[in-house]
């Protein structure tokens, strides 16, 4: 029986790891670092491609021309990106890659989670990546600062866990996000919600309702929130105020406003809070949020009240009912002198329908369901539930739509689908 370590395969692949160094070595050796971060990316690569393959050459390099090419490849990735997950990255299937400590490396990929072997040759190697990973973002990560979140340059999302907090090493969680946003198209395409709905949520963003997309982390309520903006009119102004920029709205006159963390001093953060007030005084005609977890859900209500209509945001909660009990919560955090009473009645007043999406056990995305907020009370009327075929008229999108001139397609709309209870 021939051993692992004695494999042919094995032998080249230690071969390989052994002669990768050597070259990455001097490499270093003769290139002025200072001068390849000057470049551009392309430039930077093509300096590395040629220096390696005068490298192969003096030193007449066995491998084939196809390894060489890998190897520089990867020497690249190890000098300009982030290393051994870079593949991973070009991947165009893979949504989110997570490194746990030296020796365990996951990614989902079609909606599925799934092992990849780990390709960090040692925790130096690991750390390393991490704050190269902190540093591309304008970040620091250490023992003094040893939790990281923030998004490159791409828009992917990192978020570094440094020790002590992780106790297995660094981990690193990267988030990554389409350049090309989904439509409501793509995901009817996709079967996330039909045609008949996708109708409904057209006329819906066009009658100005205020609309809180919830559901689990990673239930595609973002890419909902981006295609649900893509039907805003062109004639209107839309200020989006995010904790790391992730939405990326195909609208003309869209301003888009980023959170920013304290220094290292712990001076001069900017929370979402501010952002949305400062927004208000932007003239917007409707302010979107990527994500409510605070006490800038007050502040988002208050703009839903006055006169921003046609606002919307997403917020983490299992069902619409939680949803209201969660938003809520939320907003008393902000309203320390405004009695729950109050905090109700803007959100009863505020938010128009609650869209709820959810993640299936074979990883697909799916719309569940649709409930418009009742005005007089904290009950929700739901207007669509996966797996059934109607679609239930209720008062206050109906009054939205008669308000926007879109009662008639609405109309039709439940007609050819209309609820029977």
């Amino acid at each position: 029986m021939v051993s692992a370590r004695s494999h042919p395969a094995q032998q080249t692949a230690l071969h390989l790891s052994a002669e990768k160094a050597v070259t990455l070595q001097t490499l270093l050796e003769c290139v002025d670092l200072t001068l390849l971060a000057a470049m551009t990316s392309a430039a930077a690569r093509e300096e590395i491609f040629t220096l390696t393959g005068e490298i192969f050459k003096v030193s007449a390099s066995s491998l084939p021309a196809t390894l060489q090419a890998s190897m520089s490849q990867e020497i690249c990735d190890e000098l300009l990106g982030l290393g051994p997950l870079e593949p991973l990255l070009a991947r165009d299937d893979v949504t989110d890659i997570m490194v746990n400590g030296l020796d365990h490396c996951f990614i989902e990929a079609g909606g599925v989670l799934q092992v990849v072997a780990s390709r960090f040759t040692s925790l130096e190697h690991l750390s390393n990546i991490c704050q190269r990973a902190a540093a591309k973002a304008g970040r620091r990560v250490d023992e003094s600062s040893p939790i990281c979140d923030a998004r490159l340059a791409d828009g992917s999302r990192i978020n570094i866990i440094w020790p002590p907090l992780a106790l297995d090493g660094p981990i690193l969680t990267i988030r990554k996000f389409r350049q090309q946003p989904l439509t409501l198209a793509n995901l009817t395409a996709f079967r996330t919600l039909s045609p008949l709905v996708r109708r409904l949520l057209e006329l819906a963003v066009q009658s100005r309702c205020n609309i809180l997309i919830t559901g689990g982390s990673g239930s595609g309520k973002t890419t909902l929130l981006n295609a649900l903006a893509g039907c805003i009119g062109e004639g209107e102004r839309v200020v989006t105020c995010e904790d790391a920029a992730e939405l990326r709205l195909q609208h003309a006159h869209t301003v888009r406003l980023e959170s920013r963390p304290a220094n290292f001093e712990g001076h001069g953060e900017i929370g979402m809070t501010a952002l949305i007030r400062n927004a208000l005084r932007m003239r917007p005609d409707r302010i979107v949020v990527g994500e409510v977890r605070g006490a800038e859900a007050l502040d988002l209500l208050h703009a839903m009240n006055t006169g921003h209509d046609g606002s919307m945001g997403t917020l983490h909660a299992n069902s619409p009912a939680q949803a209201l009990s969660r938003l809520e919560a939320l907003a008393m955090m902000g309203a320390a002198r405004i009695p729950a009473r109050t905090v109700r009645q803007l959100i009863t007043g505020g938010v128009d329908l609650i869209i709820h999406v959810g993640r299936m056990a074979d990883g697909a995305r799916k719309l569940m369901q649709i409930s418009e907020v009742d005005e007089l009370g904290a009950s929700l009327a739901d207007i669509f539930r996966l797996g059934e075929s109607q679609l239930c008229a209720t008062p206050r999108l109906l009054r939205r739509a008669e308000l926007y001139g879109l009662l008639d397609p609405l109309q039709t709309l439940l007609e050819d689908a209309p609820c029977n209870g």
